[in-house]
């Protein structure tokens, strides 16, 4: 669930160790080649669509991420321009429904959809809750009492592998960052990794389902990998500086709230609400102003609830 409303996104490249934020405008709905039989789209902001990937194997497609019913159905338009081979498996990254909602158009095609079993459990958690309260008219007209849970599952903390002989494609968690079930895409020959809300390129993360705390360390184990390409859930993809960056961005974010924390500060004195517009006093560096955007303030919330309880905020009981 990433937001809605954004500020206009700047993208940083990691240069001698300092990030360069230079404009680079979305090009929503574009499909863009990442390597031989493995495309990027990015999804429309606007419409609240997450990006996909597209993988070719030897028979069949391979999509990451369901994404909203509508951005569903755009993906899949998309995926049959650049191959006659049918989609056997759509991987939901984690629960939420700009990535997963998308479920029943899939499996409606033949499709199969899989994820860790985290992800089931979340869904578990808030739904049909969320489901009956997007006001989406893509998915009120599936006339579905909830989110269609993905139809295979992955036990947790192991590692799916779908090897045809032509292509090898891991699923795998590298720890709780945005939500407890998240997952990730590797292709470990072509390194091109695609990681869900994990790592976003720009103003869209969503910290509320999250682990602030671990966040840096779920980081660190995609960064291990060494992709040479990554795919992120929102924005534009890159390379590891995507990861690199959304670490440092949740290290600053934490450790910016813990200062005010210890200096005696209440929740109250860092996020205030007047005339209707909600803003904090805490401020992370120009280095990870990619990261930075309207939904700074209740980052703020997420990491101070974390700091004064000691738990997860996506531990805690919210809607």
């Amino acid at each position: 669930m990433s937001l809605r409303l954004c500020t206009s996104a700047v993208f940083a490249l990691l240069l001698g160790g300092t990030f360069l934020l230079t404009d680079a405008p979305a090009q929503s709905n574009a499909v863009k080649k990442i390597v031989d039989g493995v495309w990027f789209r990015e999804g429309d902001l606007k419409l609240g669509h997450c990006n996909n990937a597209i993988i070719e194997m030897k028979d069949y497609l391979i999509i990451v991420d369901a994404n909203y019913p509508s951005g569903a159905r755009l993906t899949m338009a998309d995926a049959k321009k650049l191959s006659t081979k049918p989609v056997k498996y759509v991987f939901d990254t984690h629960h939420h429904g700009d990535h997963l909602y998308g479920n029943a158009v899939w499996t409606a095609s033949g499709a199969t959809t899989l994820a860790f079993q985290g992800v089931t459990d979340e869904l578990k958690r808030y739904e049909p809750g969320r489901w009956k309260t997007t006001g989406r008219p893509d998915v009120d007209e599936l006339k579905l009492p909830t989110a269609e849970a993905p139809k295979q599952l992955i036990p947790a903390a192991t590692k799916f592998t779908l090897n045809d002989g032509t292509r090898e494609v891991q699923f795998l968690q590298v720890g709780w960052a945005h939500t407890k079930g998240d997952g990730m895409a590797w292709l470990p020959k072509e390194r091109v990794l695609c990681t869900g809300d994990a790592a976003t390129n720009g103003p869209y993360n969503y910290t509320a389902d999250g682990n602030i705390t671990n966040w840096p360390k779920a980081m660190e184990g995609a960064m291990q990998l060494d992709p040479l390409y990554v795919i992120p859930g929102h924005g534009r993809s890159g390379g590891k500086e995507i990861l690199s960056g959304q670490s440092a961005y949740m290290t600053e974010l934490r450790a910016a709230v813990a200062k005010e924390v210890a200096a005696g500060r209440k929740i109250g004195d860092l996020v205030q609400t007047k005339n209707g517009k909600t803003t904090t006093l805490v401020q992370v560096s120009a280095a990870v102003q990619n990261w930075v955007g309207g939904s700074l303030p209740g980052q703020v919330k997420d990491a101070y609830t974390e700091i004064t309880t000691g738990k997860a905020v996506g531990e805690l009981p919210h809607p």
